[in-house]
């Protein structure tokens, strides 16, 4: 089953670490234009390896790299680590505070068919070049994937929690979440992850298209290695783990973005009433609360309008994609199928990458995008659960594109892991 390894991170010189805060950097697929611009006013902000500028941004992004670990802004840790990642956080509306408990390391890039690292939803095929080209250039995890593991036990917590008494980084981060890292180079509880790892199954939480950039890099390095052993640095990929049995795991909902209908409102409208009910509501700040915990029922905004979107029952049957059972019944099947393919003609394969269709997760953006005429139409969901993501990817299938969003997001700059030849390998890598 799974095989994970510690590893030797590259870090923030120590003299860094009182302003690490101002180091770290969202992940590529959620920074905001302007959060973006901010950050790379900071040259030796993290954003500058993770979401690359200029006209070749990969090979800018090596070449930076190699100046940083010249100038010795960046150090490698000497000895291999597993670095444990806590993120403390509220949701609005609760008091309660959370603690997503989890840790850092090296795991083989396993290819889909293995069943060892399971898959959820579908990537988009431009976002997964961008990080292929990257990761081709500076041979570098800018940004860990997260993974979800399955622990009933809970065997990992206690070493977790004694590590974390001893914090090396604590922070808070753009999303209002506290961010704090601690590292075990402790070779025999290190032998203790791997020894738990070592016959599960690993869920792939959040970082798809990173991840099947490693699994296409190392397609790449295989073939063209005739004594490929498996144990060379191409084969690993940096993972953020935590235990798919705990509390603190949150889904947050996604919801779609149209720039442009295809067809008339007043036709869209029409069309919908074959397969829902469709009930006006005075106001468009209340559709989230509307559909909340209701099966099968949407949100509409479309031309200063809302509507309450809730299937037919009747009708579900005439899903006839090619999937499994737990696929048809997720919200987001009921509204790619009934939605934009059955009333606006967007077949499935090209809903991928259909022009004007975007995934935002802030409800308000949602509406105020619509009102500003920047978007036509917004699709406020609920959110997927995670005994839905589990029963997903057991079954093997996968959802649509940006099924789920994982709360808080892991944040970058903590640390980077090469998967550099001359910067993997360990002396005391035997040990482990």
């Amino acid at each position: 089953m799974a095989e994970i390894k510690p590893f030797r991170a590259w870090r923030y010189h120590k003299k860094y670490t009182p302003e690490i805060g101002t180091l770290t950097s969202p992940l590529f697929d959620v920074v905001s234009k302007k959060q973006r611009e901010a950050l790379y006013h900071n040259p030796i902000n993290s954003i500058h390896l993770s979401v690359p500028r200029g006209e070749t941004p990969a090979r800018n992004a090596a070449q930076l790299l190699d100046f940083w670990k010249k100038e010795k802004i960046l150090h490698q840790d000497e000895l291999p680590a597993i670095y444990v990642y806590y993120q403390y956080f509220r949701l609005p509306g609760s008091e309660k505070e959370y603690c997503r408990k989890g840790f850092l390391c090296h795991i083989k890039a396993y290819d889909w068919n293995e069943k060892i690292l399971l898959r959820h939803e579908n990537t988009i095929p431009d976002a997964v070049n961008d990080r292929i080209a990257l990761l081709e250039e500076t041979l570098l995890n800018s940004s860990a994937t997260h993974g979800l593991y399955g622990d009933p036990r809970f065997q990992l917590e206690d070493l977790m929690d004694e590590a974390m008494r001893d914090p090396v980084y604590e922070t808070e981060d753009y999303q209002g979440a506290r961010d704090t890292l601690a590292i075990i180079q402790d070779a025999k509880v290190i032998q203790q992850f791997i020894s738990v790892l070592k016959d599960k199954q690993v869920l792939l939480a959040d970082g798809h298209h990173r991840y099947e950039g490693s699994l296409e890099y190392r397609k790449k390095m295989m073939a063209a290695n005739p004594n490929h052993t498996g144990q060379e640095a191409y084969n690993y990929h940096l993972m953020y783990l935590t235990n798919s049995e705990a509390d603190d795991l949150r889904i947050l909902p996604t919801h779609r973005l149209l720039e442009k209908l295809p067809i008339t409102v007043a036709d869209f409208l029409q069309k919908l009433e074959q397969y829902f009910v469709v009930t006006p509501k005075e106001d468009p700040y209340e559709l989230n609360e509307v559909i909340a915990g209701k099966k099968w029922a949407f949100g509409l905004y479309v031309d200063g309008q809302a509507y309450k979107l809730r299937l037919k029952p009747e009708v579900h049957d005439q899903i006839d994609w090619e999937t499994t059972p737990e696929v048809k019944e997720l919200d987001l099947t009921v509204l790619h199928y009934f939605v934009f393919e059955r009333v606006l003609g967007i077949v499935s394969e090209a809903q991928r990458n259909y022009p004007g269709l975007s995934y935002v997760r802030n409800f308000t953006e949602c509406i105020t995008k619509v009102d500003s005429h920047t978007a036509e139409a917004a699709f406020i969901t609920n959110e997927v659960s995670m005994d839905q993501v589990k029963r997903v990817c057991y079954s093997g299938a996968i959802m649509p594109q940006k099924s789920t969003f994982f709360y808080p997001k892991v944040i970058c700059g903590f640390l980077f892991s090469s998967i550099d030849p001359n910067e993997f390998a360990s002396k005391i890598d035997s040990c482990f």
